[in-house]
């Protein structure tokens, strides 16, 4: 028994060594992130050791089981038996626990089942880092898995020594090793009651940071996975008459009759520009930084800038749907990567294409990656061009594809042959230059990151002064231009201001320039210019109009991997998914927000599941 019991405390020591060092690991690397004192350090170990000793638990049920044989069959090889696993093990651990060290400052969250999208695409996955730093991650996983299997197997004997004990004493022996194992679910399980074992209970500062380091990434990840697997049973935190008195007017069409008309034409042609990351942060007539995007602040005089607008979500892949199907977001789940949603979801592109609109797509990198051109042919695009219409040269300058530049130029083309035929037509152009690497053919800021949002600023001037100059395009023309979502570049997730987004409207279709400030969601595009289109938008459920008499009640909602935050005229309130609990409420507490907020997070998971 003492022999048993030996091997299952070293490798119960080794596996918690393990995720002490990976988090220390976490901390280092991640210094830039946030300034840390040494009490912080010890503070994130105590509040993450109940999730260290849960995973840990895992990791050891089939050891435990194993020693368990022993009991029958004493001589069993126990080396021999788990070496393979050891080995599996080491391999899963190491690929998280470097990942999620190295991801961390490119995502701002903990490895979840978010990378198994990208996984898909490695090509796609690796565009935004350099061959130094994949190799060094690659060394990185080899070194800590090696590190982990020779260990584990090295405190794994052969077999146990041949055993002289009574059956009565190795009864009395197997019978306590079975109480261990009890012992060893409650770690699992987190306590006696239900369980109470999830992300959340490493959630103890009001700094976000170091929650995140807190948490032990491996637990993550099987949380994640088994969150997935019902999407109407997540986030169920109201009772349904609750949830329904709280969801009640919140997303209703109402009176759908205009409040304001801003076009002078019903059909114009549409020409979308969806900019990469270019938050508000950035423009400096919406309280951004000088001088990043002259030329939009040179085209906002001429054109109807909405004032007030938060993007739904955090990441291209749920922008694109929240853009174009007028969908809110979801902090677990991206539709865009799932083909069974994705293609039953209304969209701009087929409401247009309904009423004789050609429709067009332009990127100028992989428009495979994560499911984008599924989602658009499904939902109503008629051609789409990507990395594999322009030459090599041009693909090979950038790491994600044709720059803005190349790709600009050629939506100036695609206009112009849509132009001719005769029939109206929606176009869109999804910029990529402003993403990380940041590696642009300009050189007009120092700062490598502003610089590139600066290449994107100057491109999509060329664009408009370009089609301005062509009469016949410009008169019946509507530009829309909106990020898909905001920039990290000095902010994170849990600010606010990280969802402020743009969105201009310019062209000759416009009756004159003007600022509206009506506080507004990025899904709510489709409603509004729908409604100036003279086109119903009544298979749009997230979508509103907000220059209808029905939008009585503005808000914004948006969401990211850890929370939910929605801001109305009374204030923000920004509330953890995770720990369950609320860390902005500005300016002062307001249950009501927070129950909007539920109710709407209740609400989206339940219809997912019904579509499922």
């Amino acid at each position: 028994m003492k022999q048993r019991l030996f091997i299952f405390l070293r490798l119960a020591t080794l596996f918690v060594a393990i995720f002490t060092l990976c988090k220390g690991a976490f901390l280092l690397y991640n210094l830039g992130e946030e300034p840390i004192r040494l009490t912080d350090a010890m503070e994130v170990w105590l509040h993450g050791l109940s999730m260290d000793l849960s995973t840990t638990g895992y990791l050891l049920v089939l050891p435990w089981l194993t020693l368990l044989l022993t009991f029958f069959w004493p001589r069993l090889p126990l080396r021999r038996l788990l070496t393979p696993y050891f080995i599996i093990v080491a391999g899963l651990l190491a690929a998280i626990l470097v990942g999620d060290t190295v991801m961390y400052p490119f995502w701002k969250f903990k490895l979840d089942n978010t990378v198994f999208a990208y996984l898909s695409d490695t090509q796609g996955a690796t565009n935004s880092v350099s061959h130094a730093f994949i190799l060094s991650c690659f060394l990185a996983f080899a070194v800590l898995a090696a590190v982990i299997a020779l260990s584990a197997v090295q405190l794994t004997p052969r077999q146990l020594p041949a055993q002289t004990c009574r059956p009565l004493k190795r009864a009395v022996h197997g019978l306590l090793w079975l109480l261990l194992g009890g012992f060893t679910f409650l770690f699992i399980r987190g306590g006696w009651q239900e369980s109470t074992m999830n992300v959340g209970v490493a959630y103890y500062s009001q700094r976000l940071y170091l929650n995140h380091a807190a948490v032990n990434p491996a637990f993550n990840m099987m949380y994640s996975i088994s969150k997935n697997k019902d999407f109407s049973k997540q986030f169920q935190t109201l009772r349904e008459e609750e949830r329904q008195a709280a969801f009640q007017g919140l997303y209703e069409k109402g009176d759908t009759t205009l409040t304001d008309t801003l076009l002078h034409t019903r059909r114009p042609n549409i020409l979308c520009i969806l900019l990469e990351g270019m938050g508000a942060q950035f423009i400096e007539e919406m309280g951004g930084l000088k001088d990043v995007t002259p030329e939009l602040s040179r085209l906002i005089p001429q054109g109807v800038l909405f004032e007030q607008m938060y993007a739904n979500s955090f990441r291209t892949d749920r922008g694109v749907v929240s853009t174009f199907s007028g969908w809110l977001s979801y902090p677990s789940v991206s539709l865009m990567r799932i083909p069974g949603y994705s293609a039953t979801l209304p969209s701009l592109a087929r409401s247009l294409r309904n009423v004789g609109y050609s429709t067009q797509y332009i990127y100028g990198g992989d428009i495979n990656f994560t499911g984008t051109s599924g989602y658009l042919i499904a939902t109503g695009y008629e051609r789409l061009v990507s990395d594999k219409h322009f030459s090599l040269k041009d693909v090979n300058e950038s790491k994600w594809g044709a720059n803005d530049s190349v790709t600009g130029q050629r939506a100036l083309q695609e206009a112009q042959r849509l132009q001719k035929t005769g029939k109206p037509w929606f176009l869109t152009w999804q910029t990529l230059s402003s993403h990380e690497p940041f590696e642009v053919p300009y050189k007009r800021l120092k700062e490598k990151i502003p610089n590139a949002f600066a290449f994107t600023d100057h491109c999509v001037g060329q664009l408009v002064d370009s089609l301005r100059a062509q009469p016949d395009l410009w008169n019946n023309l509507l530009i829309i231009v909106l990020p898909d979502h905001g920039s990290t570049y000095q902010s994170s997730y849990e600010n606010p201001d990280f969802f402020h987004i743009p969105l201009l409207w310019l062209g000759g279709s416009l009756r004159q320039a003007r600022r509206i400030p009506t506080l507004m969601n990025q899904s709510d595009m489709a409603a509004t210019l729908l409604g100036q289109l003279g086109i119903s938008s009544a298979d749009f459920p997230w979508s509103r109009n907000i220059l209808s008499r029905g939008y009585r009640y503005p808000f914004a909602y948006s969401t990211y991997a850890g929370g939910v935050l929605l801001r109305d005229s009374t204030g923000i309130t920004l509330y953890d998914i995770n720990s369950r609990t609320t860390i902005l409420d500005r300016p002062s507490e307001s249950p009501i927000r927070l129950k909007r907020i539920k109710a709407i997070l209740q609400t989206s998971y339940q219809q997912l599941g019904k579509r499922k």
